[in-house]
């Protein structure tokens, strides 16, 4: 018994420095995985500010009085650098300030105040970062001059600000607020952008490897692919980019490693219409298919390594690795031609396969990497699709050095 009321009175006391280091404003130091590394950061007691209780624009001011005057350089200086040495995009870099918020204030124990420092982290490092206070719900935005859609945004003298936590507020009309009324902070001004062109380096252990089969030909190809669950959650809310941004996501280093240099090596020799078309078969049959609605229960557009991990996809998760493949192996011109409920890929021979696509001056033979009803050779555009009409949403033409 006496073992017990030991145990229990060992467990309050941690509980209680536990709720006393906000209410004190202790300082303290955290550190968490990012990646391959692990990121350290010194909070101290100056930048902590109490449970946003109240949201409004004063209390939030308020808030940020404290904050700027407090020893916050450091850590925003740590992000920078780290952001500099690792080559991150924007897209990423957030993901670090995520978890960096996450670490001085966790989003269970207070979202407003979790999404405050989010904000002020984004802000100091440049980025036009605004808040806005609406329906007792504290909305996160920042500033993006790029083509994006499926998410909240608001337009503000000629400058358009995307809701960077609409997520957390699923059904939500979040634009109820006058643009006019977001929460600015002083030489915050750089565009924020979501293109991402190189991945992080994961740590070894931690990808899985995927058996993926395919026949071509009568002859079976087993690939054993090493995929990254941490790729779902980078793209978890990732809204849907420009079609050129979305194509060219590339693959994390072990996952390139594992497929690239196999489907090299059994391409070669064949001539490259028929590595085209080993390409094209590969992508088309390798992978179950489901459609969005099904899948997600929402559109979503998964990256080509997204594809490699996923259980299921759809057209547009399989033209993206479809020409993430042929570039990498063939590095050919190609162009995405959008139907109402279907994307599919076109690719430039020297001499056209089949029925041609023109487009500007140019001719390109299709090369469908979705399963249709028909078996599809090069050239061959579904029945359902031949009157229908599309739109090309990405044309892609090598630079030549």
């Amino acid at each position: 018994m006496g073992r017990l009321l030991k145990i229990l009175g060992t467990l309050c006391f941690l509980l209680l420095i536990g709720r006393q280091s906000y209410g004190q404003q202790q300082s303290f130091n955290a550190s968490f995985e990012f990646y391959n590394d692990t990121f350290n950061l010194q909070v101290d007691s100056s930048i902590i500010v109490d449970r946003l209780s109240e949201l409004s624009e004063k209390h939030i001011q308020s808030c940020y009085n404290k904050v700027n005057n407090g020893k916050y350089p450091a850590i925003v200086d740590s992000l920078l650098a780290y952001k500099k040495q690792h080559q991150l995009n924007d897209w990423l870099y957030y993901q670090l300030i995520r978890k960096t918020a996450e670490a001085i204030s966790p989003k269970k124990d207070n979202y407003e105040r979790y999404t405050f420092y989010k904000w002020f982290l984004l802000g100091k490092s440049g980025y036009d970062a605004r808040l806005t206070i609406a329906d007792n719900r504290i909305i996160f935005y920042v500033y993006n001059d790029e083509d994006i859609s499926d998410i909240p945004f608001l337009m503000f003298k000629n400058r358009k600000y995307m809701c960077l936590n609409h997520h957390d507020y699923a059904f939500a009309d979040l634009n109820k607020v006058p643009p006019s009324n977001m929460i600015s902070m002083p030489d915050a001004k750089n565009d924020f952008s979501y293109k991402v062109t190189r991945m992080p380096d994961f740590k070894a252990e931690s990808y899985l490897e995927k058996l993926i089969t395919f026949n071509y030909k009568h002859k079976a190809y087993h690939f054993n692919v090493k995929t990254n669950p941490e790729v779902e959650s980078i793209f978890k809310n990732y809204p849907g980019v420009d079609f050129e941004y979305y194509f060219n996501i590339p693959l994390s280093k072990e996952t390139y490693g594992s497929l690239i240099p196999l489907l090299k090596k059994n391409v070669q020799g064949m001539k490259q219409k028929k590595g085209i078309d080993y390409l094209m078969r590969f992508t088309r049959y390798a992978f179950l298919y489901e459609n969005d609605d099904e899948n997600f229960g929402r559109e979503k557009r998964l990256s080509p390594e997204g594809t490699l991990f996923a259980k299921y996809s759809d057209c547009d998760d399989r033209a993206a690795l479809f020409f993430y493949l042929v570039k990498e192996i063939y590095n050919l011109p190609m162009i995405a031609m959008l139907y109402p409920t279907h994307i599919t890929m076109a690719v430039q021979f020297d001499t056209p396969i089949g029925r041609p696509i023109l487009y500007n001056g140019k001719v390109y033979s299709v090369c469908e990497p979705t399963p249709q009803k028909e078996n599809l050779n090069i050239g061959q555009l579904s029945a359902s699709l031949k009157d229908a009409s599309y739109k090309v949403v990405y044309a892609y033409e090598p630079i030549k050095l």
